[in-house]
């Protein structure tokens, strides 16, 4: 505490206050505060004969009293013994998501959507759990159930009101998914001029398809049935929708039904599409572009796919410019040309006629020595496989033969099983294939309708697909989406959007601190940020570091005391509802 004077130009006099320096929570901004209000100087020089010096003693008494307040003598009895199966540590770090779902309004949400509902379980308190564990200890519902203790929370409900939410989270799903986006936008800004488009799977490990989980081709080659997931992500990495679909679906089928929500409702004006070649087709290019619509696309597209003409373009060498801007040479790493086009597109009309549309377009070629290196090295050890599948092809399956197998001529596989069907022929390995595939390493093709974008903003803005890649990596590792522990399909839609709160809330943290820190990191740290109770309501930390200063200090929480009181660990989290 110290001696404020502040001169006030209307009167003309020196008012005198105690003051104390205190951290808004609400805004994370230093600014004082009174403690107590002395009176004008003039009128204390009456009572005072050197009221500066009085009044600058006075504060200092005061400093030393609350210092005083806050020493406390612990006794220590060193042969003390643990209770039988105690196991008192608690997290503290869980207020970093705690302030942020509070930011975004989700318990006014779940409390509000259940107001005409039977049920009496709370569905927020619920919900807080379910995202909570998702990104602190990720497991199945029984297991974020029984670890309800780890945290500073009331969770007064059972593991059954836990399953039976679940229909009630399925049922708003949707709902949630728009009032999180207004929140984000509201809160901390959203970028939506691009949208970034992807779709993974999740498989189940089940022998039965039924309606929602069906077989399908997995991400990860598994043999089981799926789910598939399609993602709209802002560009600022924070995910904006997701719809679920068949594991039979195929990429290019989910496109227009996530994006056409997207672009219905939720208010982003014109808006450019960044997919990869998984959703290239005349279809979706023309419901982004064609008639009335005047959206734009930048989208990968496969040169190997491509045609006789498009390839013969990538090869020829007249055009390319190096890395400094000179025609490229066989010494630079990197090079680079494009060029405007018209293309024509085959487009399914509503009568299911297929008609041809022309396209103007950008197309962007681009070769990288680093990337050339790495086609090369992955193929290597595909092409070591297919010698060994020539070699023996009875060791081999089509799911262990995967990737190999397309440089082996005379190879059968039966549908149903997927061993390798003798034939009359033998196996023999494909060179001509391998001399096509290497023509074309290290070489990139992008299209776009933005015609007037430069060469580099198109592969940048291409580059930020990344984000959502990593999103899906994020969502099947950090916050391990798989397995999933239900299997109806309300539960399965109510675990997906629970993985979906979680997500929006690990990238906005990554958002606050200027994305220094990786999702895997910033969830260590908060899982560290745990505390022992010491004696009665005092309890012990032991960790402090540079990541769980700059989420504080993002967020307004101080993790940097080493005892708190039970009293103010209360004080923290009433906070964060605020």
């Amino acid at each position: 505490m110290y001696l404020k004077k502040t001169y006030r130009k209307k009167s003309g006099r020196t008012y005198l206050v105690i003051a104390q320096k205190y951290r808004n929570p609400k805004t994370n901004t230093s600014t004082d505060r009174t403690v107590k209000s002395l009176g004008y100087l003039d009128e204390l020089e009456k009572e005072y004969d050197d009221p500066i010096a009085h009044f600058q003693e006075v504060a200092r008494q005061m400093t030393e009293e609350e210092k005083a307040k806050k020493k406390l003598t612990l006794s220590i009895n060193m042969d003390e013994e643990l209770e039988p199966g105690s196991d008192d540590r608690k997290n503290l770090g869980y207020a970093a998501i705690l302030k942020i779902y509070h930011q975004l309004g989700l318990h006014r949400f779940f409390n509000n959507k259940a107001r005409s509902e039977e049920f009496k379980f709370n569905t927020n308190s619920i919900m807080l759990l379910l995202v909570v564990s998702r990104l602190m200890s990720p497991g199945s519902k029984k297991k974020a159930f029984e670890e309800k203790e780890r945290y500073f929370e009331r969770f007064n409900f059972s593991l059954v009101d836990m399953y039976r939410a679940l229909s009630q989270f399925s049922k708003v799903a949707r709902d949630c998914q728009r009032y999180l986006h207004e929140k984000v936008v509201d809160k901390y800004g959203s970028n939506t001029e691009t949208i970034y488009y992807d779709v993974t799977n999740f498989y189940f490990e089940i022998d039965k398809a039924d309606d929602m989980r069906k077989f399908g081709k997995s991400k990860e080659h598994r043999h089981n049935p799926l789910v598939q997931m399609g993602l709209a992500m802002d560009a600022d990495g924070v995910p904006l929708h997701y719809e679920l679909f068949p594991g039979n679906k195929l990429d290019k089928e989910t496109f227009r039904s996530v994006i056409g929500e997207v672009r219905k409702n939720y208010d982003t004006g014109r808006i450019v599409v960044v997919a990869d070649m998984g959703v290239i087709t005349g279809d979706n290019i023309y419901y982004l572009t064609g008639g009335k619509n005047r959206n734009g696309y930048v989208f990968s597209f496969s040169i190997r796919g491509g045609t006789e003409v498009f390839k013969e373009y990538v090869l020829d060498q007249a055009g390319y410019v190096g890395s400094h801007g000179k025609p490229a040479t066989e010494d630079d790493e990197f090079k680079i040309k494009s060029r405007r086009i018209a293309r024509e597109i085959n487009v399914t009309m509503r009568s299911g006629k297929t008609a041809q549309k022309i396209v103007y377009e950008k197309q962007v070629v681009f070769w990288a020595a680093k990337y050339d290196k790495k086609a090369k090295a992955e193929r290597e050890e595909l092409v070591k496989k297919a010698f060994a599948l020539v070699a023996d092809p009875r060791k081999y399956s089509r799911a262990t033969s995967y990737g190999a197998a397309k440089y082996v001529k005379n190879l059968e596989f039966d549908k149903k099983t997927g061993e390798v069907l003798q034939s009359k022929k033998r196996p023999i390995f494909d060179e001509e294939k391998l001399t096509q595939e290497e023509l074309f390493d290290g070489y990139y093709a992008i299209v776009t309708s933005e015609l007037d974008m430069s060469d580099q903003q198109i592969i940048d803005t291409y580059k930020g697909l990344w984000e959502i890649e990593e999103t899906f990596k994020i969502t099947k590792g950090t916050i391990e989406a798989r397995p999933v522990y239900v299997s109806r399909e309300e539960r399965i839609s109510a675990h997906f959007l629970t993985c979906f709160i979680a997500l929006v809330i690990i990238r906005l943290i990554q958002k606050l601190t200027d994305r220094r820190y990786s999702p895997e990191r910033i969830v260590q740290c908060l899982n560290k940020i745990s505390c022992s109770n010491e004696q009665d309501n005092l309890y012990l930390f032991n960790y402090r570091s540079e990541i769980s200063d700059d989420i504080g200090s993002a967020l307004g929480l101080d993790f940097t005391r080493k005892r708190l009181q039970l009293g103010e660990i209360k004080k923290i989290i009433g906070n964060c509802k605020k």
